[in-house]
């Protein structure tokens, strides 16, 4: 009788050992794919030689792309409805930005207290910019900055079906 239910025991924990491998394995295999679907820009080129940005637009309609600011690594949104460029509370605090004079900016869900700061660098794969108006919003949350306008209005923005073309 031990015997038996030892067998029978072993039998359903190689079973969910089973499932949990293959269950493994299509996470794995479509991985890629949610993160080619979500932020096609995941692998942007960021060299400085290159003077043009070519990016896709994700599933859902927006324009992700990897970026730097003051050196540090960071992800955008760019945000053509933002004056400037817009920092969440918490990635500011990482990337050590000074908060400065406090601001109100007019967002979708009403206005808001912000904190105005100055970005050393600012670089979209081989465009950047140097001294940047930029506002620390402490009540955005995340790790995604919105690119605005203080950034891109430098730029030539040429949009044709899903692809958004950056030019210096």
């Amino acid at each position: 009788m031990k015997q038996d239910s030892s067998r029978h025991f072993i039998g359903r924990l190689f079973a969910h050992l089973t499932w949990i491998i293959l269950l493994g394995l299509f996470y794995l295999m479509f991985q890629d794919r949610l993160l080619q679907q979500n932020n096609p820009n995941h692998a942007l080129n960021i060299s400085e030689e290159n003077q043009m940005v070519v990016l896709q637009r994700n599933r859902q309609g927006h324009y992700l792309a990897p970026g730097t600011i003051n050196g540090q690594p960071v992800r955008f949104l760019l945000d053509t409805g933002a004056t400037d460029i817009s920092i969440p509370g918490a990635l500011a605090d990482k990337l050590r930005l000074a908060p400065g004079r406090a601001s109100y900016a007019s967002t979708a869900n009403g206005t808001i207290k912000v904190y105005d700061t100055r970005l050393n660098s600012v670089a979209l794969g081989g465009l950047s910019q140097a001294n940047v108006s930029a506002h620390i919003n402490p009540h955005m949350q995340g790790n995604t900055v919105l690119l605005g306008m203080s950034f891109l209005q430098h730029l030539e923005l040429t949009q044709r079906g899903d692809t958004l073309t950056l030019k210096r």
